[in-house]
């Protein structure tokens, strides 16, 4: 692990400390040359989930597309906090349930059945650009469906 502060790769763990929640480990490091402090997360690398596209195509399941997307859909609306969890939990869904490959519907009905709980305004947000209204009464049908 390379310090943030020097660029050495000479440090040792102070401190480490496992969630109950996730499958994590917070590690305290101290950098040996310049005494830096800084916290690294370890985490198991699962096996390659693919995604299957509307086209067809397919491509690696990538968490940072799934975090890009909800950041969209919750601009104002949800902390950095809050998407972060929802990525957390949604990957780990798609992991649990999926053994090598998963379609894109999939992941966008579960990211909209957890914003529909969270914050309807980014539930709608996120399904005009996931269900690719065609015209404003499939979006007005879609906030009718809320109440």
């Amino acid at each position: 692990m390379r310090c943030p502060r020097c660029g050495a790769d000479n440090d040792k763990v102070v401190d480490s400390r496992g969630s109950k929640e996730e499958p994590i480990v917070r590690r305290r490091r101290e950098c040996l040359a310049c005494g830096g402090r800084f916290t690294t997360i370890e985490s198991i690398v699962p096996d390659e989930l693919t995604v299957i596209k509307r086209t067809g195509n397919r491509e690696e399941f990538d968490p940072a597309k799934l975090r890009t997307g909800l950041a969209h859909a919750c601009y104002r609306r949800l902390s950095q906090e809050q998407i972060e969890e929802l990525v957390r939990k949604i990957t780990n869904s798609l992991l649990r349930d999926f053994e090598k490959e998963v379609s894109s519907e999939e992941i966008g009905r579960r990211v909209m059945a957890r914003l529909r709980e969270i914050d309807q305004v980014a539930y709608v947000r996120f399904a005009s650009v996931y269900r690719q209204f065609a015209d404003v009464d499939a979006f007005i049908d879609e906030i009718k469906k809320l109440k």
